[in-house]
Protein backbone atom coordinates (compact mmCIF):
# COMPACT_ATOMS: atom_id res chain seq x y z
CA UNK A 1 0.00 0.00 0.00
CA UNK A 2 2.74 2.44 0.78
CA UNK A 3 3.52 2.59 -3.33
CA UNK A 4 -0.70 3.67 -3.39
CA UNK A 5 0.23 7.45 -1.17
CA UNK A 6 0.16 8.99 -4.20
CA UNK A 7 -3.48 8.27 -4.08
CA UNK A 8 -3.82 9.93 -0.81
CA UNK A 9 -3.61 13.89 -2.62
CA UNK A 10 -4.56 12.78 -5.97
CA UNK A 11 -8.34 11.99 -4.61
CA UNK A 12 -9.00 15.41 -3.35
CA UNK A 13 -7.98 16.44 -6.24
CA UNK A 14 -10.19 14.71 -8.59
CA UNK A 15 -12.51 15.91 -6.69
CA UNK A 16 -11.70 19.80 -6.60
CA UNK A 17 -11.41 18.88 -11.01
CA UNK A 18 -14.96 17.30 -10.73
CA UNK A 19 -16.70 19.95 -8.41
CA UNK A 20 -14.64 22.71 -10.40
CA UNK A 21 -15.71 21.69 -13.81
CA UNK A 22 -19.38 20.44 -13.06
CA UNK A 23 -20.52 23.08 -10.14
CA UNK A 24 -23.34 24.30 -12.43
CA UNK A 25 -24.83 20.89 -13.27
CA UNK A 26 -24.55 18.98 -10.36
CA UNK A 27 -26.81 19.02 -7.69
CA UNK A 28 -26.08 20.08 -3.96
CA UNK A 29 -26.47 16.52 -3.11
CA UNK A 30 -24.16 15.13 -5.71
CA UNK A 31 -21.47 17.31 -5.20
CA UNK A 32 -21.26 16.80 -1.56
CA UNK A 33 -20.84 13.38 -1.51
CA UNK A 34 -18.62 13.85 -4.34
CA UNK A 35 -16.39 16.10 -2.22
CA UNK A 36 -16.55 13.57 0.81
CA UNK A 37 -16.18 10.43 -0.56
CA UNK A 38 -12.82 11.50 -2.18
CA UNK A 39 -11.69 12.44 1.36
CA UNK A 40 -13.00 9.33 2.50
CA UNK A 41 -11.11 7.45 0.11
CA UNK A 42 -7.78 9.24 0.88
CA UNK A 43 -8.26 7.82 4.50
CA UNK A 44 -8.90 4.45 3.72
CA UNK A 45 -5.79 4.55 1.86
CA UNK A 46 -4.33 6.29 4.55
CA UNK A 47 -5.07 3.94 6.97
CA UNK A 48 -3.77 0.95 5.14
CA UNK A 49 -0.61 2.69 4.46
CA UNK A 50 -0.59 3.10 8.56
CA UNK A 51 -1.85 -0.42 8.99
CA UNK A 52 1.29 -1.89 7.07
CA UNK A 53 3.34 0.80 8.67
CA UNK A 54 3.01 -0.52 12.34
CA UNK A 55 4.98 -3.75 11.10
CA UNK A 56 8.12 -1.46 10.84
CA UNK A 57 7.52 1.68 12.72
CA UNK A 58 11.23 2.88 11.95
CA UNK A 59 10.96 3.09 8.48
CA UNK A 60 11.08 5.73 6.15
CA UNK A 61 10.27 4.98 2.58
CA UNK A 62 10.32 7.38 -0.27
CA UNK A 63 8.09 6.87 -3.09
CA UNK A 64 9.16 8.85 -6.26
CA UNK A 65 6.83 9.45 -9.32
CA UNK A 66 8.76 12.16 -11.56
CA UNK A 67 11.77 14.31 -11.63
CA UNK A 68 10.10 17.49 -11.66
CA UNK A 69 13.18 20.04 -11.81
CA UNK A 70 16.59 19.59 -13.06
CA UNK A 71 19.05 22.63 -13.26
CA UNK A 72 22.66 21.39 -13.52
CA UNK A 73 23.57 19.99 -10.22
CA UNK A 74 20.19 20.96 -8.38
CA UNK A 75 17.17 18.17 -8.49
CA UNK A 76 13.50 18.07 -6.95
CA UNK A 77 11.74 15.22 -7.70
CA UNK A 78 8.06 15.35 -7.32
CA UNK A 79 8.24 12.21 -4.73
CA UNK A 80 6.67 11.09 -1.55
CA UNK A 81 8.02 10.85 1.81
CA UNK A 82 6.01 7.85 4.20
CA UNK A 83 7.27 7.86 7.80
CA UNK A 84 5.81 7.96 10.93
CA UNK A 85 5.03 11.79 10.75
CA UNK A 86 3.41 11.65 7.33
CA UNK A 87 1.49 9.11 8.53
CA UNK A 88 0.05 10.66 11.48
CA UNK A 89 -0.65 13.87 9.77
CA UNK A 90 -2.51 12.33 6.67
CA UNK A 91 -4.52 10.46 8.95
CA UNK A 92 -5.62 13.47 10.80
CA UNK A 93 -5.91 16.23 7.92
CA UNK A 94 -8.14 13.43 6.15
CA UNK A 95 -10.03 11.87 9.02
CA UNK A 96 -11.08 14.88 10.32
CA UNK A 97 -11.73 16.75 6.91
CA UNK A 98 -14.23 13.94 5.74
CA UNK A 99 -16.33 14.65 9.31
CA UNK A 100 -16.00 18.57 8.13
CA UNK A 101 -17.04 17.71 4.73
CA UNK A 102 -20.01 15.75 5.90
CA UNK A 103 -20.98 18.41 8.13
CA UNK A 104 -20.85 20.96 5.11
CA UNK A 105 -23.09 19.02 3.18
CA UNK A 106 -25.81 19.79 5.75
CA UNK A 107 -24.42 23.45 7.00
CA UNK A 108 -24.47 24.94 3.95
CA UNK A 109 -27.01 23.47 1.79
CA UNK A 110 -28.97 26.37 1.37
CA UNK A 111 -25.91 28.43 0.07
CA UNK A 112 -26.15 29.07 -4.05
CA UNK A 113 -22.15 28.86 -3.58
CA UNK A 114 -22.49 24.96 -1.83
CA UNK A 115 -20.85 23.79 -4.92
CA UNK A 116 -17.97 26.06 -5.56
CA UNK A 117 -17.34 25.74 -1.52
CA UNK A 118 -16.93 22.32 -1.65
CA UNK A 119 -14.56 22.43 -4.89
CA UNK A 120 -12.17 24.74 -2.50
CA UNK A 121 -12.33 22.49 0.28
CA UNK A 122 -11.09 19.71 -1.91
CA UNK A 123 -8.81 21.59 -3.19
CA UNK A 124 -7.33 22.80 0.28
CA UNK A 125 -7.09 19.09 1.46
CA UNK A 126 -5.04 18.43 -1.77
CA UNK A 127 -2.75 20.91 -0.96
CA UNK A 128 -2.48 20.08 2.78
CA UNK A 129 -1.92 16.32 2.07
CA UNK A 130 0.80 17.54 -0.69
CA UNK A 131 2.43 19.81 2.03
CA UNK A 132 2.62 16.45 4.82
CA UNK A 133 3.55 13.84 3.03
CA UNK A 134 6.40 15.72 0.26
CA UNK A 135 10.02 14.42 0.55
CA UNK A 136 11.94 18.29 -0.13
CA UNK A 137 11.62 21.54 1.40
CA UNK A 138 10.35 22.72 -2.59
CA UNK A 139 7.62 20.36 -3.00
CA UNK A 140 6.52 21.21 0.74
CA UNK A 141 6.93 24.50 -0.53
CA UNK A 142 4.07 24.33 -3.12
CA UNK A 143 1.60 22.57 -0.51
CA UNK A 144 2.67 25.42 2.22
CA UNK A 145 1.20 28.39 -0.86
CA UNK A 146 -1.61 26.15 -1.54
CA UNK A 147 -3.17 26.08 1.52
CA UNK A 148 -2.59 29.87 1.98
CA UNK A 149 -4.57 30.46 -1.47
CA UNK A 150 -6.95 28.13 -0.45
CA UNK A 151 -7.80 29.88 2.99
CA UNK A 152 -7.86 32.99 0.96
CA UNK A 153 -10.65 31.85 -1.00
CA UNK A 154 -12.34 30.20 1.77
CA UNK A 155 -12.21 32.96 4.21
CA UNK A 156 -13.47 35.23 1.51
CA UNK A 157 -16.05 32.69 0.41
CA UNK A 158 -18.83 35.17 0.40
CA UNK A 159 -16.87 37.70 -1.44
CA UNK A 160 -19.44 40.30 -1.97
CA UNK A 161 -19.43 41.10 1.62
CA UNK A 162 -16.50 43.82 2.06
CA UNK A 163 -15.57 42.66 5.38
CA UNK A 164 -14.71 39.17 4.39
CA UNK A 165 -12.80 40.30 1.71
CA UNK A 166 -10.79 42.23 4.03
CA UNK A 167 -10.35 39.22 6.22
CA UNK A 168 -9.23 37.27 3.51
CA UNK A 169 -6.44 39.73 2.27
CA UNK A 170 -5.59 39.82 5.53
CA UNK A 171 -5.03 36.25 5.62
CA UNK A 172 -3.19 36.35 2.48
CA UNK A 173 -0.89 39.35 3.41
CA UNK A 174 0.20 38.06 6.88
CA UNK A 175 1.44 35.10 5.35
CA UNK A 176 3.14 35.99 2.70
CA UNK A 177 5.62 37.96 5.74
CA UNK A 178 6.41 34.38 7.32
CA UNK A 179 6.45 33.10 3.74
CA UNK A 180 9.40 35.11 2.69
CA UNK A 181 11.37 33.44 6.59
CA UNK A 182 10.65 30.61 5.13
CA UNK A 183 11.85 31.00 0.95
CA UNK A 184 15.01 32.47 2.78
CA UNK A 185 15.25 29.78 4.77
CA UNK A 186 15.24 27.54 2.08
CA UNK A 187 17.86 29.29 -0.03
CA UNK A 188 20.37 28.94 2.83
CA UNK A 189 19.64 25.64 2.72
CA UNK A 190 20.05 24.59 -0.38
CA UNK A 191 23.37 27.09 -0.53
CA UNK A 192 24.91 25.22 2.50
CA UNK A 193 24.21 21.69 1.60
CA UNK A 194 23.40 21.91 -2.13
CA UNK A 195 20.31 19.92 -1.83
CA UNK A 196 16.47 20.26 -0.63
CA UNK A 197 15.98 17.22 -0.16
CA UNK A 198 15.20 15.81 3.86
CA UNK A 199 17.44 13.01 3.93
CA UNK A 200 20.18 14.90 1.66
CA UNK A 201 19.95 17.88 4.44
CA UNK A 202 19.97 16.17 7.52
CA UNK A 203 22.30 13.49 6.64
CA UNK A 204 24.32 16.37 5.57
CA UNK A 205 23.69 17.66 8.88
CA UNK A 206 25.14 14.62 11.03
CA UNK A 207 27.69 14.38 9.06
CA UNK A 208 29.33 16.94 9.45
CA UNK A 209 28.60 17.76 12.80
CA UNK A 210 30.30 13.92 13.51
CA UNK A 211 33.10 15.29 11.58
CA UNK A 212 33.59 17.96 13.92
CA UNK A 213 32.62 20.63 11.35
CA UNK A 214 29.22 21.36 12.69
CA UNK A 215 29.22 22.00 16.82
CA UNK A 216 25.99 23.03 18.13
CA UNK A 217 24.97 26.05 18.06
CA UNK A 218 26.82 26.54 14.62
CA UNK A 219 25.73 30.19 13.32
CA UNK A 220 24.27 28.57 10.10
CA UNK A 221 22.00 26.28 11.64
CA UNK A 222 20.88 28.68 13.83
CA UNK A 223 19.67 30.97 10.94
CA UNK A 224 18.35 28.38 9.15
CA UNK A 225 16.54 27.60 12.25
CA UNK A 226 14.90 31.13 13.02
CA UNK A 227 14.03 31.50 9.21
CA UNK A 228 11.86 28.56 9.13
CA UNK A 229 10.61 29.58 12.44
CA UNK A 230 9.68 32.88 10.74
CA UNK A 231 7.58 30.72 8.19
CA UNK A 232 6.10 28.69 10.84
CA UNK A 233 5.02 32.01 12.90
CA UNK A 234 3.01 32.89 9.65
CA UNK A 235 1.26 29.72 9.19
CA UNK A 236 0.82 29.13 13.08
CA UNK A 237 -0.41 32.87 13.98
CA UNK A 238 2.40 33.07 16.34
CA UNK A 239 3.28 36.74 17.99
CA UNK A 240 3.63 39.10 16.38
CA UNK A 241 1.97 37.47 13.02
CA UNK A 242 -1.39 35.88 14.83
CA UNK A 243 -4.05 38.93 13.95
CA UNK A 244 -5.22 36.98 10.64
CA UNK A 245 -6.19 34.00 12.65
CA UNK A 246 -9.25 35.66 14.72
CA UNK A 247 -10.32 37.86 11.76
CA UNK A 248 -10.18 34.52 9.52
CA UNK A 249 -13.76 33.75 11.82
CA UNK A 250 -15.73 35.58 8.82
CA UNK A 251 -15.67 32.68 6.92
CA UNK A 252 -18.32 29.97 7.30
CA UNK A 253 -17.72 27.89 10.02
CA UNK A 254 -16.96 24.31 8.54
CA UNK A 255 -13.76 26.34 7.14
CA UNK A 256 -12.48 27.86 10.80
CA UNK A 257 -12.76 23.69 12.03
CA UNK A 258 -10.98 23.24 9.07
CA UNK A 259 -8.59 25.59 8.27
CA UNK A 260 -8.07 26.34 12.03
CA UNK A 261 -8.09 23.20 14.24
CA UNK A 262 -6.88 20.65 11.93
CA UNK A 263 -5.00 21.36 8.83
CA UNK A 264 -3.54 24.85 7.72
CA UNK A 265 -2.60 26.45 11.45
CA UNK A 266 -0.22 23.35 12.49
CA UNK A 267 1.58 23.36 9.23
CA UNK A 268 4.76 25.42 11.40
CA UNK A 269 4.53 22.89 14.04
CA UNK A 270 4.79 20.20 11.21
CA UNK A 271 7.64 22.32 9.56
CA UNK A 272 9.70 22.66 12.94
CA UNK A 273 9.45 19.29 13.94
CA UNK A 274 10.23 18.05 10.40
CA UNK A 275 13.42 20.12 10.50
CA UNK A 276 14.19 18.55 14.29
CA UNK A 277 17.58 17.65 12.89
CA UNK A 278 18.53 21.46 12.09
CA UNK A 279 16.18 22.80 15.68
CA UNK A 280 18.29 20.05 17.38
CA UNK A 281 21.57 21.47 17.20
CA UNK A 282 20.39 25.08 17.14
CA UNK A 283 19.81 25.50 20.55
CA UNK A 284 19.32 29.43 20.33
CA UNK A 285 16.39 28.97 17.72
CA UNK A 286 14.54 26.57 19.93
CA UNK A 287 15.08 29.08 22.56
CA UNK A 288 13.29 31.27 19.98
CA UNK A 289 10.49 29.23 19.90
CA UNK A 290 9.86 28.30 23.53
CA UNK A 291 9.74 32.15 24.00
CA UNK A 292 7.36 32.98 21.11
CA UNK A 293 4.76 30.25 22.02
CA UNK A 294 4.86 31.03 25.65
CA UNK A 295 4.02 34.60 25.31
CA UNK A 296 1.38 33.65 22.44
CA UNK A 297 -0.10 31.19 24.65
CA UNK A 298 -0.74 33.48 27.54
CA UNK A 299 -1.12 36.52 25.50
CA UNK A 300 -3.87 34.69 23.52
CA UNK A 301 -5.71 33.42 26.55
CA UNK A 302 -5.79 37.10 27.89
CA UNK A 303 -7.67 38.10 24.92
CA UNK A 304 -9.94 35.36 24.45
CA UNK A 305 -10.93 35.91 27.88
CA UNK A 306 -12.83 39.28 26.96
CA UNK A 307 -14.28 38.44 23.53
CA UNK A 308 -18.39 37.78 23.02
CA UNK A 309 -18.36 36.22 19.46
CA UNK A 310 -18.60 32.66 19.86
CA UNK A 311 -15.95 31.89 17.19
CA UNK A 312 -13.57 34.85 17.85
CA UNK A 313 -13.42 32.66 21.47
CA UNK A 314 -12.57 29.72 19.85
CA UNK A 315 -10.07 31.91 17.47
CA UNK A 316 -7.88 32.66 20.29
CA UNK A 317 -8.05 29.66 21.69
CA UNK A 318 -6.80 28.12 19.13
CA UNK A 319 -3.55 30.60 18.82
CA UNK A 320 -3.00 29.65 22.39
CA UNK A 321 -3.22 26.08 22.09
CA UNK A 322 -0.82 26.30 18.73
CA UNK A 323 1.49 28.19 21.80
CA UNK A 324 1.50 25.54 24.04
CA UNK A 325 2.69 23.46 20.72
CA UNK A 326 5.80 25.96 19.80
CA UNK A 327 6.33 26.06 23.63
CA UNK A 328 7.17 21.71 23.60
CA UNK A 329 9.01 21.90 20.70
CA UNK A 330 11.27 24.92 22.28
CA UNK A 331 12.07 22.39 24.76
CA UNK A 332 13.20 19.66 22.37
CA UNK A 333 9.76 17.69 23.21
CA UNK A 334 8.95 17.21 19.36
CA UNK A 335 7.03 14.13 20.41
CA UNK A 336 4.93 16.09 23.13
CA UNK A 337 4.59 19.08 20.59
CA UNK A 338 2.49 16.76 17.98
CA UNK A 339 0.47 14.06 20.60
CA UNK A 340 -1.30 17.81 21.36
CA UNK A 341 -1.21 18.72 18.03
CA UNK A 342 -3.82 15.50 17.46
CA UNK A 343 -5.67 15.98 20.74
CA UNK A 344 -6.69 19.88 19.77
CA UNK A 345 -7.39 18.77 16.27
CA UNK A 346 -10.16 16.53 17.26
CA UNK A 347 -11.34 18.45 20.55
CA UNK A 348 -11.27 21.65 18.50
CA UNK A 349 -12.70 20.50 15.24
CA UNK A 350 -15.63 19.74 17.53
CA UNK A 351 -16.01 22.43 19.42
CA UNK A 352 -16.20 24.76 15.81
CA UNK A 353 -18.56 22.36 14.51
CA UNK A 354 -21.10 22.57 17.85
CA UNK A 355 -20.70 26.78 17.76
CA UNK A 356 -21.72 26.11 14.51
CA UNK A 357 -24.69 24.30 15.02
CA UNK A 358 -25.46 26.94 17.20
CA UNK A 359 -24.97 29.57 14.83
CA UNK A 360 -27.08 27.92 12.07
CA UNK A 361 -29.63 27.30 15.08
CA UNK A 362 -30.06 30.99 15.52
CA UNK A 363 -30.01 32.28 12.26
CA UNK A 364 -26.33 33.65 12.41
CA UNK A 365 -26.36 35.08 15.61
CA UNK A 366 -22.63 34.84 16.98
CA UNK A 367 -22.88 37.36 20.09
CA UNK A 368 -22.81 34.94 22.73
CA UNK A 369 -24.92 37.73 24.75
CA UNK A 370 -27.76 37.36 22.58
CA UNK A 371 -27.64 33.22 23.43
CA UNK A 372 -29.26 31.24 26.41
CA UNK A 373 -31.30 28.37 27.10
CA UNK A 374 -30.28 26.34 24.63
CA UNK A 375 -29.34 23.45 26.29
CA UNK A 376 -32.58 21.62 26.56
CA UNK A 377 -33.56 22.45 23.06
CA UNK A 378 -29.83 21.50 21.44
CA UNK A 379 -29.41 18.21 24.48
CA UNK A 380 -26.57 16.59 21.70
CA UNK A 381 -25.08 19.76 20.75
CA UNK A 382 -24.76 20.71 24.54
CA UNK A 383 -23.17 17.47 25.36
CA UNK A 384 -20.58 17.30 22.57
CA UNK A 385 -19.98 21.12 23.32
CA UNK A 386 -19.10 20.42 26.89
CA UNK A 387 -17.00 17.19 26.57
CA UNK A 388 -14.57 19.24 23.87
CA UNK A 389 -14.69 21.95 27.20
CA UNK A 390 -13.44 19.45 29.38
CA UNK A 391 -11.10 18.39 26.64
CA UNK A 392 -9.72 21.53 25.97
CA UNK A 393 -9.41 22.63 29.80
CA UNK A 394 -7.32 19.80 30.42
CA UNK A 395 -9.81 17.43 32.30
CA UNK A 396 -9.00 13.59 33.12
CA UNK A 397 -9.33 11.39 32.03
CA UNK A 398 -9.94 13.38 28.55
CA UNK A 399 -7.07 13.55 25.78
CA UNK A 400 -6.47 17.43 26.54
CA UNK A 401 -5.30 16.67 30.16
CA UNK A 402 -2.61 14.09 28.69
CA UNK A 403 -0.99 16.02 26.22
CA UNK A 404 -0.98 19.50 28.28
CA UNK A 405 0.32 17.85 30.86
CA UNK A 406 3.21 16.45 28.69
CA UNK A 407 4.00 19.64 27.94
CA UNK A 408 3.90 21.20 30.90
CA UNK A 409 6.08 18.20 31.83
CA UNK A 410 8.73 18.67 29.88
CA UNK A 411 8.83 22.60 29.95
CA UNK A 412 8.96 22.06 34.09
CA UNK A 413 12.56 20.29 33.42
CA UNK A 414 14.03 23.06 31.26
CA UNK A 415 12.64 26.03 32.63
CA UNK A 416 10.63 26.65 35.52
CA UNK A 417 9.28 30.48 34.66
CA UNK A 418 8.03 29.17 30.96
CA UNK A 419 6.06 26.44 33.30
CA UNK A 420 4.56 29.42 35.51
CA UNK A 421 3.71 31.18 32.28
CA UNK A 422 2.33 28.23 30.38
CA UNK A 423 0.01 26.99 33.57
CA UNK A 424 -1.31 30.41 33.96
CA UNK A 425 -2.41 29.95 30.59
CA UNK A 426 -3.97 26.57 31.31
CA UNK A 427 -6.20 27.76 34.12
CA UNK A 428 -7.14 30.78 31.87
CA UNK A 429 -8.27 28.21 28.60
CA UNK A 430 -10.74 26.46 31.32
CA UNK A 431 -11.56 29.60 32.40
CA UNK A 432 -12.69 31.62 29.13
CA UNK A 433 -14.17 28.04 27.69
CA UNK A 434 -16.48 27.41 30.66
CA UNK A 435 -17.24 31.21 30.31
CA UNK A 436 -19.58 29.95 27.07
CA UNK A 437 -21.30 27.37 28.99
CA UNK A 438 -21.61 28.45 32.81
CA UNK A 439 -23.23 31.46 33.53
CA UNK A 440 -22.30 32.46 36.63
CA UNK A 441 -18.85 32.95 35.64
CA UNK A 442 -19.49 34.73 32.56
CA UNK A 443 -21.63 37.05 34.52
CA UNK A 444 -18.65 37.52 37.01
CA UNK A 445 -16.34 38.91 33.85
CA UNK A 446 -15.72 42.52 34.09
CA UNK A 447 -16.99 44.71 30.78
CA UNK A 448 -19.09 42.41 30.07
CA UNK A 449 -22.79 43.40 30.83
CA UNK A 450 -24.92 39.73 29.16
CA UNK A 451 -26.35 37.44 31.81
CA UNK A 452 -26.81 34.69 29.74
CA UNK A 453 -24.23 32.33 27.97
CA UNK A 454 -24.96 29.79 24.51
CA UNK A 455 -26.12 26.94 26.89
CA UNK A 456 -27.28 27.83 30.24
Amino acid sequence: MVNLIWLVPLLPLIGFLINGLLRNKLSKTVAGVIGSATVLGSFLVSASIFSEHLHHPHNSVIVPLIDWITVGDFSAPFAFQVDSLSIMMMLIVTGIGFLIHVYSMGYMHEDDGHNRFFAYLNLFIFFMLLLVTANNYLLLFVGWEGVGLCSYLLIGFWYKNHDYNDAAKKAFIVNRIGDLGFLLGMLLIFKTFGSLNFHDVFDAVIERFNSGEFRIGQPVLVTIGILLFIGAMGKSAQIPLYTWLPDAMAGPTPVSALIHAATMVTAGIYLVVRSNVIYTLAPAALHLVLAIGVATALFAATIGLFQNDIKKVLAYSTVSQLGYMFAALGVGAFTAGMFHLMTHAFFKALLFLGAGSVIHALHHEQDIRNMGGLRKYMPVTFITFLIATLAISGIPPLSGFFSKDEILAHVFMHNKVAWAFLFAGSLLTAFYMFRLVLPHIYRNVPGNTGTRTPFT
